[in-house]
């Protein structure tokens, strides 16, 4: 049985090796290192950091959000990322994460999650099509990997809940 809860301190070795061996494939980020734990939670809303466990309390993935800016126009938007174990993947733990995710920042009032996904990623555009983002276009060449420089699809969903108040 799949659990989804809050990420916690206890959670830094599971997420950040993770988030490694989603680095390691070379469509994950143009990262090339997990960042610290200190790095990575002073990153991202404590409030919507969330992981998925096996019954036996593994984790299994992960998904976050950091802030877009620090300007009141942007308050209810936010760039995320998700993240699941090689040897869990394909088994719907995306799906659960990314529910669970827009549940959260929904009730937090959040209009808007957005992020930018290497075109090859298409596990990973697959599934966020599936929990209503769209793509907005594609960011040619912002970044250079291993010597390679790459596209980035650049994906969002909008809220129908939050953030739909006029002015």
């Amino acid at each position: 049985m799949l659990s989804i809860r809050p990420m916690t301190a206890a959670d830094a070795d599971a997420v950040l090796a993770i988030y490694q061996q989603g680095i390691d494939t070379g469509n994950a980020t143009f990262d090339t290192t997990a960042p610290t734990w200190t790095a990575f939670d002073a990153g991202r809303l404590a409030e919507h950091r969330l992981v998925a466990c096996d019954e036996a309390g593994q984790v299994l993935g992960w998904v976050a959000v950091s802030r877009v800016s620090a300007r009141p126009a942007y308050a209810g938007v936010v760039e995320h990322s998700v993240y699941i174990h090689p040897a869990a993947r394909g088994r719907g733990v995306g799906l659960a994460l990314m529910q669970a995710l827009i549940t959260s920042t929904e009730a937090a009032g959040i209009w808007t999650i957005q992020s930018g996904i290497f075109p090859e990623n298409t596990a990973s555009l697959a599934l966020h099509r599936a929990v209503g983002f769209r793509e907005v276009g594609v960011r040619e060449r912002p970044g250079c990997l291993h010597g390679q420089w790459r596209d980035v699809v650049a994906i969002e969903r909008r809220s129908t809940v939050a953030g739909t108040a006029s002015g």
